[in-house]
């Protein structure tokens, strides 16, 4: 029987709270206040959970991410054909609601240093996942890359989260305008 970690329900209940008030509005984060009535905590549980309000929004952030990459996962299992999979998987991941959340979260994580390894422990995992999936995906139907799929997803996630940086940051334009599709090399 695996041993639960005292407060890991409400850690939890509080990212999850965090990343559904983040998704709910576009633009600012809650205040601390907001997240622990929606959480059903006391705001001091924030802290000692997380140790900041930036701990906790990076910890929703990718949170968030990914559960949008888990659905974006459906489309990619429903594409026809290789070209199908990069160009409709390139389009869902950068509407993902998510997004925005996540590059304030990078943007955090360069101006508090403390934060980088909550981001690299996130990154790791949500690489893994892509990873597992493009194996899984890659090997049912027999599609090929021309890198190893390690790199693959590594290379794919640094040009979707670089451009919405870039976005965010006031770059003229729109998503549309990156054809994210030409960083897979997937074929068939």
């Amino acid at each position: 029987m695996a041993h639960k970690s005292p407060g890991g329900g409400t850690r939890y209940r509080i990212m999850s709270a965090a990343a559904q008030l983040v998704a709910d509005r576009d633009g600012g984060d809650p205040s601390v206040a907001e997240i622990a009535k929606a959480a059903g905590v006391y705001p001091n549980q924030i802290t000692y959970h997380f140790g900041s309000k930036d701990s906790l929004m990076v910890h929703a952030a990718f949170l968030g991410l990914l559960h949008d990459a888990k659905r974006v996962e459906k489309i990619g299992w429903r594409a026809i054909d290789a070209e199908s999979f990069r160009r409709n998987t390139s389009r869902a991941v950068m509407a993902m609601p998510s997004l925005p959340s996540v590059s304030r979260a990078l943007a955090a994580a360069i101006a508090r240093p403390e934060l980088s390894e909550v981001v690299d422990t996130h990154l790791r995992l949500l690489f893994q996942q892509s990873e597992r999936y493009l194996q899984a995906l890659a090997a049912e139907r027999n599609w090929r890359s021309e890198r190893p799929l390690a790199l693959e997803v590594r290379t794919f996630w640094s040009a979707a989260l670089g451009a919405t940086l870039l976005f965010r940051a006031g770059l003229n334009g729109r998503t549309s305008d990156l054809d994210l599709a030409q960083t897979l090399t997937l074929h068939d």
